[in-house]
């Protein structure tokens, strides 16, 4: 059982060989920053309203240690060079936590006013060891009576 696995990997993990890697999470979000054209910050608020989307009990309920997660967040902003990575990376509180950032996201001209409202995009992936075998439903008919 793939439960047991993790129980024994958080218990002895030297003695395990690595499993490979396989997203169990992916979770998106937008943010932006009305005023200052800060591309961090929206990329920050967007990062927060993805993991607000989020209420996954799945670590807890199988006592699976989430700083072994591996936590890949993309972002999309028209100016990507302009992202703080780290300040974005902090905002993930477990983990080991990659940023990456891309050209995606909007900029909203204000002519009238002289300025650029940034919006960003933010996909976060969470990837955990997990064992080869694929996880399915049982098919109605093959249910245990």
């Amino acid at each position: 059982m793939w439960q047991q696995w993790f129980i024994w990997k958080l218990i002895q993990p030297e003695m395990l060989p690595e499993m490979p890697q396989k997203r169990i999470i992916l979770e998106l979000g937008t943010g932006n920053d009305l005023y200052g054209e800060d591309y961090t910050k929206a990329a920050s608020r967007a990062v927060q309203d993805a993991l607000h989307h989020s209420s996954l009990i799945l670590f807890r309920s199988l006592g699976i240690d989430k700083e072994g997660m591996r936590i890949q967040v993309t972002i999309g902003v028209q100016q990507p060079e302009q992202v703080e990575r780290a300040a974005v990376a902090a905002e993930i509180p477990f983990g080991s936590v990659e940023v990456s950032a891309e050209v995606g996201g909007l900029n909203v001209i204000d002519a009238d006013n002289g300025t650029t409202f940034v919006v960003a995009t933010a996909a976060i992936a969470v990837f955990l060891d997990l064992p080869d075998e694929r996880f399915t439903l049982p098919h109605p008919d093959q249910t245990p009576a």
